[in-house]
C-alpha cells in the first residue's frame, strides 16, 4: 500500500505534467481513490470565509464535551476533509467533540496565505459559535501533514490575533513541517521506506509559498519553529522516525519545551509518513495515545 500511496503524492515522477497547477489537479484525482467510505455523520455545510464560503464538514455528536478544529493534509495541494471521516466520526462518538474540518482552499492555485487565512476564519468562527450551537466554548485544534504545520499556524494565529488561546484545551500535531527553509530529514531519510521525497516537498513548497526568499521563509507565520512558542496549551506532536519530516517534528518540540509550553513528543519507529492509515502496532499504540491524550484535556 506505501508504494502505491506514493504514486499519488507529488513525489511520483513518472508522466506528470510540468505545468503546477495542472499536475495538481491529476495527483488530486489520485488521492479521491484512497479516501475511506463516507461516514453517514458527517454534515455538508459552509461557513464565511475571507474569500468567500468556505466548505466544511461537521460531526455532531448529541451532547457535545468540546470542539475540534480539524485540517486536512495533503501537502497544501490536494485532500478533501473526507479523508479523515473515520477519525473524525470517532472523536465525536468516542469523545463526545464537534468536529469542524475545513475545505481550506489549496495552492498552486491559492498559495499562502490563503489555506491558513481559512483556517483561521474557521477557528474564529467555531470560538463565535460554538457557545451556542454546541453549548462548549473550549476547543481542540489538530492536523496531519499538511494540516499539521497549518494546525500550528492556527495555533499561532488564535493566541496572537484572536486573542482566545485560553479556549484552546490542545493541540494535535501529526508530522507536520514547521521550517520551509527544509530540515536535515526533508533532504534524507537515511533511505527509509517513506511517502515523501525530497523532490515532492521541493514541488509542495513551491506550490504553497512560490519565490519566498529564504528570509520570508522564516517569517514565524510560515515557519512557526521560529515563533514565539510561550504561552501555548498542551501539544502533542507525534511522527514516525522513517518520515521525511521527523527533523521538523524533534525541533519544534524541543523549542516548546524550551519554551515552557506543555508538550509531548511521540516519535513511532519503523514508521513512514502518513503511517497511522496503515495496519500496524505502530498504527494502535498510535492511536491508543491520542485517545488518552485527548480524555486527559477534556472537561
Amino acid at each position: 500500500m506505501l508504494a502505491a500511496l506514493a504514486e499519488a503524492f507529488p513525489a511520483a515522477g513518472g508522466d506528470l505534467p510540468e505545468d503546477p497547477v495542472a499536475r495538481a489537479q491529476i495527483q488530486r484525482q489520485n488521492m479521491i481513490a484512497f479516501e475511506p467510505e463516507p461516514s453517514p455523520m458527517a454534515v455538508e455545510s459552509t461557513i464565511p470565509g475571507p474569500a468567500g464560503d468556505i466548505p466544511v464538514r461537521l460531526f455532531e455528536p448529541e451532547e457535545p464535551r468540546a470542539m475540534f478544529l480539524h485540517i486536512h493534509g495533503g501537502g497544501w495541494i490536494i485532500g478533501r476533509p473526507q479523508m479523515s471521516d473515520p477519525a473524525n466520526e470517532h472523536l465525536a462518538n468516542h469523545h463526545g467533540l464537534a468536529v469542524l474540518s475545513v475545505d481550506y482552499r489549496l495552492a498552486p492555485e491559492h498559495p499562502y496565505p490563503a489555506g491558513p487565512d481559512d483556517c483561521e476564519a474557521a477557528a474564529a468562527w467555531m470560538l463565535e459559535h460554538g457557545p451556542e450551537r454546541w453549548g462548549t466554548d473550549k476547543m481542540f485544534i489538530g492536523g496531519e501533514s499538511a494540516g499539521g504545520h497549518l494546525a500550528a499556524v492556527t495555533l499561532l494565529r488564535v493566541r496572537d490575533r484572536l486573542g482566545a488561546i485560553d479556549r484552546v484545551l490542545g493541540a494535535n500535531l501529526v508530522f507536520g513541517l514547521y521550517d520551509f527553509r527544509g530540515t536535515p530529514s526533508v533532504f534524507g531519510n537515511g533511505g527509509n521506506p517513506d511517502v515523501l521525497d525530497p523532490e515532492g516537498l521541493q514541488f509542495m513548497f513551491e506550490s504553497f509559498i512560490p519565490d519566498m526568499t529564504e528570509a520570508e521563509r522564516r517569517d514565524p507565520d510560515v515557519s512557526p519553529l521560529f515563533a514565539d512558542l510561550t504561552g501555548l496549551p498542551p501539544c502533542l506532536v507525534t511522527v514516525g522516525a522513517f518520515d521525511h519530516l521527523a527533523d521538523d517534528s524533534y525541533f519544534l518540540a524541543v523549542r516548546m519545551a524550551a519554551a515552557e509550553s506543555p508538550v509531548e513528543l511521540a516519535v513511532y519507529p519503523d514508521s513512514p509518513h502518513g503511517f497511522q492509515v496503515f495496519p500496524s502496532e505502530m498504527t494502535k499504540a498510535h492511536a491508543k495515545r491520542f485517545d488518552a491524550w485527548i480524555a486527559s484535556l477534556l472537561p
